[in-house]
C-alpha cells in the first residue's frame, strides 16, 4: 500500500514550482475557455435574476458548495438579495426557504450530485427559476433547468485530473461574471456598496459626514475678534483642539482662524503678543467645510493645504463644529 507521507530529503523544490506554474496555466486557459462557451444563456440568466422578484438562491455540495456560498455572498453585497442553502439540508426541512418567484442557481460540474439530483422535481414544483451551473451539458441538472450555464474545462490542473481545481475556479469567475452583469444592470453605486459594508473602509468614507465626526456645541473653540491675546490662549488651552475660530459677535459667522502654528511664528518673529487682539492675530478667510460633507473631503482639505484642524459652518458661514485630524483618525476615515 503506498505511503501519503514524505521526508523532508525527498522534496523536489524543482517540480513543486514547475507544478504550481503548470496549475496557473492550465485554470488561465479554464477561464479563457470560460469566455468561449457563454452567450445567451448568460445573458439570459442575468435577466432572470434582475427580474426576480424573490431572492437568488444558491446550492452546491463539497467544493462546489463552497463556490456557491462565496458566489451568494458576493451577490448580496453588490444589490442582488442572496442567500445559500445546504442541498442536503434542503430535502430535510430547508426546501421550505425557497419560495415561488426565487431563482435557484444550482452548481455542479459533474451534473450529478445526488443532493441536487433528488431535489430537483421538488424544486420545480415551487414554481421558481432553475439555472444550472455545470461543465456537462447533457447531465440531469442541465436537463432540468430552465437556463444552463456552461462551466466546462478541459482538464482539472490536479496531476491525478480528480480534485476540483481548474472546475472550481470556472465556477467561481462565472459567479463573479453574473454578480458585475447584474451591479452594472442595477445601476449600482460605490454609494451603495458602502450602504452593505458599513464596517469596511470604503463604507467609512462613503458614509461617514463631517457631522458625524466633529466637535459641537461648547466643545468648539471661539472668541470675538476684541477677545485679547490671553483669553485667546486660555479659550485653545480648554477646548483642546490647536486652533480656535474667531467669529462675529451675535451671529457666530466666521471672520478667521488662530492656530499652534500662527503662535509659533509669532514667537518666533519676537513680537510682544501681550497687547494683541484675537482680530490682530488671526488668520483671515480660513479654510471651511459643510457639516453636510463627506469626512473624507475634510480629510483631502486638510492635506491638500496642510492643516490639522479646520472649522465647520452652516450654509451662511455660521460656526457649527470643528475638527482635526485626531478626530478622523479615531472615526477610521484616515
Amino acid at each position: 500500500m503506498p505511503t501519503l507521507n514524505a521526508t523532508v530529503d525527498s522534496f523536489d523544490a524543482e517540480r513543486c514550482l514547475r507544478l504550481a506554474h503548470q496549475t496557473f496555466d492550465i485554470e488561465a486557459q479554464a477561464l479563457i475557455g470560460l469566455k468561449a462557451r457563454q452567450g445567451e444563456g448568460f445573458t439570459r440568466a442575468v435577466e432572470a435574476m434582475l427580474r426576480c422578484s424573490g431572492r437568488v438562491v444558491v446550492m452546491g455540495m463539497g467544493k462546489s458548495g463552497h463556490v456557491g456560498r462565496k458566489i451568494a455572498a458576493t451577490l448580496a453585497s453588490t444589490g442582488t438579495p442572496a442567500m445559500f442553502v445546504h442541498p442536503g439540508e434542503a430535502s430535510h426541512g430547508d426546501l421550505g426557504m425557497v419560495t415561488p418567484g426565487d431563482v435557484v442557481l444550482a452548481i455542479s460540474n459533474s451534473g450529478e450530485s445526488d443532493e441536487i439530483v433528488a431535489i430537483l422535481p421538488a424544486l420545480k414544483r415551487v414554481g421558481i427559476t432553475l439555472v444550472g451551473m455545470t461543465g456537462r451539458s447533457e447531465s440531469s441538472l442541465a436537463r432540468h433547468a430552465d437556463l444552463v450555464l456552461n462551466s466546462a474545462v478541459d482538464a482539472e490542473a490536479c496531476p491525478l485530473n480528480l480534485a476540483p481545481t481548474a472546475s472550481t475556479t470556472a465556477q467561481m469567475a462565472l459567479g463573479d461574471a453574473l454578480a458585475v452583469a447584474l451591479l452594472d444592470a442595477r445601476g449600482f453605486r460605490e454609494e451603495d456598496f458602502a450602504r452593505s459594508h458599513p464596517g469596511g473602509s470604503l463604507g467609512r468614507k462613503l458614509l461617514t459626514h463631517v457631522r458625524d465626526v466633529m466637535r459641537s456645541g461648547d466643545d468648539v473653540p471661539r472668541v470675538p475678534p476684541d477677545a485679547s491675546f490671553v483669553d485667546m490662549m486660555k479659550e485653545m488651552t480648554r477646548k483642546g483642539l490647536g486652533a480656535t475660530a474667531i467669529v462675529e459677535p451675535g451671529t457666530d459667522r466666521v471672520l478667521g482662524i488662530f492656530t499652534d502654528g500662527d503662535l509659533r511664528r509669532l514667537v518666533e518673529g519676537g513680537q510682544d503678543l501681550r497687547g494683541l487682539s484675537a482680530r490682530q492675530t488671526m488668520h483671515p478667510g480660513p479654510r471651511l467645510v459643510r457639516a453636510d460633507a463627506l469626512a473624507v473631503d475634510a480629510a483631502d482639505l486638510m492635506e491638500q493645504y496642510r492643516i490639522t484642524s479646520v472649522l465647520v459652518v452652516d450654509a451662511d458661514e455660521r460656526l457649527v463644529g470643528a475638527l482635526n485630524t485626531h478626530d478622523l483618525m479615531r472615526a477610521k476615515v484616515i
